[in-house]
């Protein structure tokens, strides 16, 4: 049946959503549209990278692809979604395996009313409290089953209420999600501040989750709340946007099955003005775990979103040193700054030159024994005692970079980037926690880095250019030395060329001092990409938007096929 629904809609996106009545008038039968993705690899067995065959699959080949119809018609909209691992590509969670229609929802909007039922994606604030999304690169979907509503009963008030169940790989989360949101615009609520400069907001959201406990040794609560206020504040150039949770004692696997209240703080303060823009962000997090599912691990039924105030850096060498959001507590603050150097100044040249600083920097919550007889984090008690005051005593993650962005000519256009990072490997990848740590700090390893990336563009005539990256990595921890080449032709809008190589030729393990060469080809045409590329893939940390999985090291020739209709 799931076949078959597949393949009527297919047809039915082939032909014209548009027909004649018998008088000749036409009739709208509304519109289809959607999206396919298709990612492969074929695995070459490579003892260098992988001297026991721990990440060489049984199986050759591995693929995995989705489809995407959404159907509407005046107020109805309606869409599916099915997806085939067939199987699941190596770093993606193993619970990926198998085929079904894993989204569907019907949904009805008319004036001021919006009702889905089925499969719907949804954010409360800042996601602090609640955010049902998808991060398919991470192979993280935390889609809600059951009933969203949402209704603006005057204008500037929006209530937003959500019922269901998370999906968890082909399955759902036992817990069920209960939520509403209320935001709330002065401006438009109230007309005396209708002409206002400035631009008044605030928010609150409540959300619970039920799952049955049958714990022989405590006596877990099934019902946990967590209430979230939110105000932001805007007038020109200026903006800041707070929010503050809390959330009930939850023990859960992530926290050792303490019973702890949980706090959530994040405030974001920046002014741009034309050529200058400056930001600062601090959060705090302590015991924020928040699941459908309190034994839940890796992606698994997150109720809510931690966002990281760390920077997501997308050139190969830095990216290996991301910054994955410590749910258990962390104390983060970033600062960006960014100015343009105008054209004609001693700077700026006859371009301008713009220029981006960024610091970031993450430890632990101070953290104390509630009492000297039990150790912090046991299970079947409050865990420990904090001061929002004092730093913790772990230090996570520190990154300070530098990017200067310069058009030299006509031709030629150049990124110049400086990293400095400390990395504290024990944390980020290796799982060791806070109390090991602080009882004997020699067993972390952090890994102390400075990198550099230049980047040249040139573009030698109309829809023909070619780029050059050259990065290098520097540390006497962990990964080393490392250095890496990229060219990259492309002759727009159809053809892409690059090759990369990176050399990890001062990795502090002799045996990993290794070369990993990738060639690809990407051809677009119309709204379809295809791209094929073989080589070496080092192991990793994958992260989007503070969330990382793990990436095994792999050698072989790999295809990803997209399109849109």
């Amino acid at each position: 049946m799931k076949k078959l629904l597949i393949a009527g809609l297919t047809l039915i996106c082939s032909a014209s959503l548009t027909a004649q009545d018998g008088q000749g008038e036409s009739e709208d039968w509304g519109t289809l549209h959607g999206n396919f993705q298709f990612d492969g690899q074929l695995y070459v067995r490579d003892e260098a990278i992988d001297p026991a065959g721990e990440f060489y699959p049984d199986e050759r080949f591995l693929g995995q692809g989705f489809a995407n119809f959404n159907y509407t018609r005046g107020n109805f909209r309606a869409g599916v979604r099915y997806e085939n691992y067939q199987n699941v590509i190596l770093g993606y969670p193993e619970g990926f395996r198998g085929e079904g229609i894993t989204y569907r929802y019907l949904q009805y909007v008319q004036d001021d009313l919006d009702i889905t039922v089925g499969n719907f994606y949804e954010q409360f604030g800042s996601g602090m409290i609640f955010r049902a999304y998808e991060e398919r690169g991470l192979g993280l979907d935390n889609v809600m089953d059951g009933v969203r509503i949402r209704y603006t009963p005057v204008a500037g008030l929006q209530l937003t209420g959500v019922l269901g169940k998370q999906r968890v790989y082909f399955d759902k989360a036992p817990g069920v999600v209960r939520g509403i949101n209320a935001d709330l615009s002065l401006n438009e609520l109230f007309p005396s501040f209708a002409e206002s400069t400035w631009r008044i907001n605030v928010g609150g959201s409540f959300v619970s989750k039920y799952q049955e406990a049958n714990d022989p040794f405590y006596n877990l609560p099934e019902n946990v709340g967590a209430g979230s206020g939110r105000l932001t504040i805007q007038k020109g150039g200026f903006h800041w946007n707070a929010e503050f949770v809390y959330k009930a004692n939850d023990p859960s696997a992530d926290n050792g099955l303490i019973f702890r209240d949980g706090l959530g703080f994040l405030s974001e303060l920046s002014y741009s003005q034309r050529g200058f823009a400056i930001s600062a962000n601090f959060k705090r997090l302590d015991n924020m775990s928040f699941r459908s599912d309190r034994y839940g691990k890796e992606f698994e039924a997150f109720i809510n979103y931690l966002p990281p105030t760390t920077q997501l850096h997308t050139y190969a060498l830095p990216a290996l040193f991301p910054y994955a959001t410590q749910i258990n507590g962390e104390v983060g603050r970033q600062l960006q700054v960014a100015y343009k150097f105008q054209r004609g100044s001693f700077f700026g040249g006859k371009y301008g030159t713009h220029v981006a600083i960024n610091y970031a920097d993450a430890y632990s919550i101070y953290k104390e024994p509630i009492d000297e007889t039990k150790p912090i984090g046991e299970a079947g008690t409050d865990g420990y005692v904090t001061d929002w005051f004092k730093q913790g005593q772990v230090h996570y993650y520190t990154d300070f970079d530098v990017i200067v962005t310069k058009k030299i000519s006509k031709e030629w256009k150049m990124i110049a980037s400086y990293y400095n990072f400390a990395y504290n490997k024990s944390v980020l990848e290796d799982g060791v926690t806070d109390q090991v740590i602080m009882d004997n700090p020699d067993v972390q390893e952090i890994a102390y880095v400075n990198a550099g990336v230049l980047e040249l563009i040139y573009t030698f005539k109309p829809r023909h250019s070619i780029r050059m990256e050259l990065q290098g990595a520097f540390s006497e921890q962990y990964r080393g030395d490392m250095a890496m080449l990229l060219l990259e032709y492309g002759w727009s809008p159809h053809w892409f060329f690059s090759a990369q190589v990176i050399s990890n030729y001062g990795h502090t393990d002799p045996d990993l001092q290794l070369t990993y060469p990738i060639g690809s080809v990407t051809y677009f045409r119309g709204q379809t990409r295809i791209q094929v590329s073989y080589g070496r893939q080092q192991a990793g940390i994958f992260c989007v938007g503070g969330i990382c999985r793990v990436v095994p090291p792999s050698n072989g020739l790999s295809l990803s096929v997209t399109t849109n209709f």
